[in-house]
């Protein structure tokens, strides 16, 4: 609920607003969650909360974000969902810090500039002698839902016209009464600067629908898990052993099952959070400071019958539609916890209050250009918050506000962009502003400031947070009370909750962590402490998993 500038209550629903090809689960739970969709010939450009879609955004919808307002994605993260971007930053990763942290993921020739490097790997293999046969698999660098998969074993059969990449098949899967499976994992990054990334508590199983046979290499439904081509199989509506219908379990019951097998599951997620760190690392420093944005991927992880997790790629905008009732209980209570986790309560009173219909003018904004996380940054949190809100607020209301909660010390984009609007002498609203920073603030203004009120709306405990002046259209200033950063749930110490929902924090993970990643990211830092950490998770004598083959059926 938002409030008039009188004071008086007025219902305000959040607003949301998708591209054509977003899945309509989205909007259902939206819808069911009270929000409105846009209506771009009714509604102001500026007038929504969220902007959904399953491409990404263009720089200048990042350069023209509001407080008020979300995109579901960060510019270049398609740096690791494509994979053969993935494969490279990967190898770089592990020339850098070693393969021992960079295993988890098979060695990848991008084709046809790795042909030769290929062939020598293939040769070597095939010369081995006492090694068991050795197959490959071949993937399309830029398809998803398993098309332009091939899986071979003699080099004869690889064919391939446009680039792909080729690894080693992971031949040893763990089987689930002879069944191959995967685990699909939703990850949400919620800030890359500092870097905060939540795994979902629940998410996919994913079975083929054949049992897995290595004597039959091109049979898709017995090698690949992907739901878009299992659903097609012969088997996907017979009662399976062990297995039952589709192709899906939750993880709920995936973990039921290890448990009854006496496996240590609590390890194996372990190790997986470890994968999802390491890797989103690999691409942190090199993803622009931007405000108001979210990240959702697909982990797609493959475990093997030594109980080892390899990361199979990354999905970007991970499939959302729903094609069974497993779909419809995981992902829509997952859109539900993502909403909650972009604490969207606390930031919808900061949209100007319009009378429906109407629109606003949003004519003077000055929009203030990115920063990259190698540049200087404080490690205040008023600086914090202004350099998330700079590219809404006029030049001089930010100079303003920063002099206001940061004692004078203020950046040096705003120091720029308050020189530039000092070369327009004539009398303006924004000079009649900066006449009135210039004024020595009296104690009865001070009192005055100190004593106005949070806007009401909040869903949690209050957060720590400064005093902002913001300049609205009208030609007075009215305050408003910011979280810092507005879409985030930090405590009174700046550390983000550990739980929302069923998502769960995994970075950072210790005091050490997350002060590597303020203010830029230090890499190597945080390499360590997750060294550290993976240490501290090995079993007593650092005892390896043996393979166990009754884990691996039902009886």
């Amino acid at each position: 609920m938002a409030y008039d500038h009188d004071g008086e209550d007025i219902l305000k629903p959040l607003v949301f607003r998708l591209h054509e090809s977003v899945p309509e689960a989205v909007r259902e739970v939206l819808l069911e969650r009270g929000w409105s969709e846009f209506d771009e010939q009714e509604q102001d450009e500026a007038d929504w909360n969220l902007y959904w879609q399953n491409s990404p955004f263009r720089m200048t919808d990042h350069r023209s974000i509001k407080p008020w307002q979300r995109l579901n994605h960060y510019p270049e993260t398609v740096r690791i969902t494509r994979k053969d971007y993935l494969a490279r930053h990967l190898k770089r990763m592990k020339g850098i810090y070693g393969p021992s942290l960079y295993e988890f993921s098979p060695v990848a020739f991008i084709m046809p500039n790795d042909y030769v490097k290929f062939i020598a790997e293939y040769t070597k293999e095939r010369q081995s002698q006492g090694k068991k046969p050795c197959y490959w698999i071949c993937k399309p660098v830029d398809l998803s839902r398993g098309r332009g998969i091939l899986i071979f074993q003699d080099i004869k059969d690889f064919v391939y016209d446009c680039m792909v990449i080729v690894q080693k098949y992971i031949s040893n899967p763990l089987l689930i009464s002879g069944y191959k499976s995967d685990l699909r994992l939703y990850v949400c990054v919620t800030s890359f600067c500092p870097l905060t990334i939540y795994t979902y508590d629940e998410g996919l199983v994913r079975f083929a629908t054949e049992k897995f046979d290595l004597g039959c290499l091109d049979n898709v439904y017995a090698h690949l898990t992907n739901t878009s081509i299992n659903k097609f199989g012969a088997s996907y509506k017979k009662n399976k052993e062990g297995i039952g219908r589709g192709c899906k379990w939750t993880f709920s019951k995936f973990r039921s099952y290890l448990r009854s097998h006496e496996v240590d599951d609590l390890l194996l997620w372990q190790r997986i959070n470890n994968i999802i760190m390491l890797t989103l690392l690999a691409i942190t420093p090199s993803v622009p400071l931007t405000s108001n944005c979210f990240e959702l991927f697909g982990f797609d992880i493959l475990i093997d019958d030594t109980f080892k997790p390899w990361l199979l790629e990354v999905n970007y905008s991970p499939a959302l539609r729903l094609d069974c009732s497993i779909d419809t209980t995981v992902k829509k209570r997952l859109l539900h916890d993502i909403i909650e986790l972009l604490n969207y309560k606390q930031t919808d009173t900061l949209r100007e209050n319009k009378g429906p219909g109407t629109k606003a003018s949003y004519a003077g904004r000055t929009h203030i250009p990115l920063r990259t996380q190698g540049e200087n940054a404080t490690d205040d949190a008023p600086n914090f918050l202004a350099s998330r809100q700079e590219s809404e607020w006029t030049a001089t209301s930010a100079v303003q506000s920063l002099l206001e909660v940061a004692g004078g010390s203020f950046k040096k984009e705003a120091i720029v962009m308050g020189k530039m609007a000092r070369t327009h002498p004539r009398k303006t609203l924004t000079s009649q502003l900066r006449e009135r920073m210039n004024r020595p603030k009296t104690s009865s203004q001070s009192k005055a400031a100190s004593k106005s009120k949070q806007l009401p709306g909040a869903r949690h405990p209050a957060h720590a947070s400064v005093q902002v002046t913001h300049w609205l259209p009208t030609t007075e200033l009215y305050n408003y009370k910011l979280t810092i950063p507005p879409y985030f749930l930090f405590t009174k110490d700046k550390r983000p909750f550990p739980r929302v929902g069923d998502f769960v924090l995994i970075f950072p993970f210790n005091d050490a962590a997350l002060e590597a990643s303020r203010n830029g990211i230090d890499v190597k830092s945080i390499v360590q402490e997750i060294h550290k950490l993976m240490n501290k998770q090995l079993p007593p004598g650092q005892q390896k998993v043996k393979k166990r083959k009754d884990y691996l059926t039902f009886r």
